[in-house]
């Protein structure tokens, strides 16, 4: 018998590591051709082949509130489940297997991730558990991650999926801008959210790690609604344009500005903010448009605003911009944010204003994990002390560097 198989057992469901490699190249050779609507039952199937029942798939939604259950045939469709008070929320936001005794047996709660992104979470029930099924389940939630990704281009059923109420059309168009929310390398991690995340305009925000530097960007187009959004879109594409061309961050600026004023004249800006991190040495440099200034976060507390040289917003024509510096320690994070998160008040009221801001992130940075749970957590709790709405776009991106390598991840053992 071949180390780590189980013994022969007529009654036993086989989920042995050949058994569970077979069966995930059965899922992989079918899933270059398989319509989109086919996936539910096949991996219902799946799932049913080492013995379990009961499968949901749970997406989670625009507002990052609930995870909800995808729509299936031989799915088991219950009611959406909060990401903040759930057994599939906590394998959700935390990347990492849930597993809940149950009288019948043992329920399964496993993170979709599709590389460090979550997709959501794929719910099931076993007799009984052990290391071959972890590990056969485990990589099965990943094809099923990667699955989901590459059919969701060509399809509008996840999407559907995900709306608990309706989008505007300038909302539709943001979305559809977006990276993935989250990314997590060994030497970095980041996350986004926007609010409000079914009529945001004028907010977006972008990054690529190419190599060892991670590009970042984050914009807010002035006004609202379907300008804002046209806005915002010319200046990610802009952004995009440059930062592929390989020139630096005034050259993106400078590029970013005549794209907005050629398109859209004098009387139109957008705030910007661009930023390069060596993910080597922790080296940060950014230029800021007339953002807010990102905080550095040490320890869990805010230590101080990354203050840099007043740049006048892309489309205004401003002078070439000073780039500014700051050496990173191995477990900084920066927080990124528009000025719609501390500029809400109500009529003759105070702004909410960074004090209130910093006293939230000092608070949260200690009783969440991850930079995804941080920033889920923080825009939430900002917006129901902001009065539980938003008059404009609130948007947060945080950066976390790690430090170290990654280059054993390349080294098959």
């Amino acid at each position: 018998m071949a180390t780590g198989e189980r013994p022969a057992d007529p009654g036993a469901v086989d989920r042995s590591e050949g058994f569970g490699e077979r069966l995930l190249g059965v899922l992989l050779d079918r899933a270059h051709e398989m319509p989109p609507q086919l996936i539910a039952p096949l991996i219902a199937e799946e799932v049913a082949r080492v013995g379990g029942r009961d499968v949901s798939i749970l997406l989670q939604d625009y507002a990052q509130l609930l995870l909800v259950p995808l729509p299936g045939r031989k799915l088991t469709v219950g009611r959406p489940e909060l990401i903040s008070d759930s057994h599939a929320g906590a394998a959700f936001l935390y990347g990492a297997p849930v597993e809940v005794p149950q009288g019948d047996g043992v329920r399964m709660y496993l993170p979709l991730l599709d590389g460090s992104d979550q997709v959501g979470v794929l719910a099931l029930t076993l007799d009984t558990v052990d290391e071959d099924d972890r590990r056969l389940l485990r990589r099965l939630a990943g094809l099923v991650a990667d699955m989901l990704v590459t059919k969701h281009s060509y399809t509008d059923q996840f999407f559907l999926a995900r709306r608990r109420e309706p989008m505007s059309l300038a909302a539709e168009i943001q979305w559809s801008l977006l990276p993935p929310l989250a990314m997590s390398v060994p030497q970095v991690a980041v996350a986004g959210i926007l609010e409000p995340a079914y009529n945001v305009a004028g907010d977006s925000f972008d990054y690529a790690l190419n190599e060892d530097i991670l590009h970042v960007a984050m914009v807010d187009a002035m006004g609202h609604g379907l300008d804002a959004a046209t806005m915002a879109t010319v200046a990610i594409g802009a952004y995009r344009h440059a930062r592929r061309a390989g020139i630096g961050l005034s050259e993106i600026y400078a590029f970013m500005d005549r794209a907005i004023a050629e398109q859209f004249g004098p009387d139109h800006f957008v705030t910007a903010q661009m930023m390069r991190l060596d993910i080597t040495t922790g080296h940060l440099q950014w230029v800021n448009a007339g953002h807010p200034s990102p905080l550095l976060i040490r320890d869990g507390q805010v230590v101080r605003q990354l203050e840099s040289p007043t740049t006048l917003p892309v489309g205004f024509g401003g002078e070439e911009p000073l780039i500014s510096e700051q050496m990173l320690h191995r477990g900084d994070r920066v927080l990124c944010f528009t000025d719609g998160l501390i500029e809400e008040h109500e009529a003759g009221e105070e702004q909410f204003g960074e004090e209130q801001l910093i006293h939230w992130v000092n608070r949260i940075e200690h009783t969440e994990k991850g930079v995804r749970a941080v920033v889920r957590s923080l825009s939430h709790t900002l917006k129901q002390e902001r009065g539980g709405s938003t008059s404009d776009d609130a948007t947060l991106f945080l950066i976390e560097w790690r430090g170290g390598v990654a280059d054993h991840l390349a080294v098959l053992e």
